[in-house]
């Protein structure tokens, strides 16, 4: 699979979204917010929406460890 750019305010918005599930309070809002970001973001770059979400959550939720800690 080739490496997908994210921009830093959709990582940022699917932060705050699986902060939110993971204390029990996401919102419809919240949810929304990113499934629209990330259509939009894989319309303009032209790739597959499945793989922006799958990519954006791999990063946020498994993120690798940091090499230089």
């Amino acid at each position: 699979m080739a490496d997908i750019d994210l921009p830093e305010t959709l990582i940022q918005l699917e932060r705050t979204a699986w902060a939110e599930q993971q204390a029990g309070a996401l919102t419809v809002e919240s949810a929304a917010a990113v499934q629209q970001a990330i259509t939009e973001h894989a319309k303009a770059a032209k790739v597959s929406r499945y793989e922006v979400d799958r990519e954006l959550k791999r990063r946020v939720r498994h993120p690798e460890p940091d090499p230089g800690a």
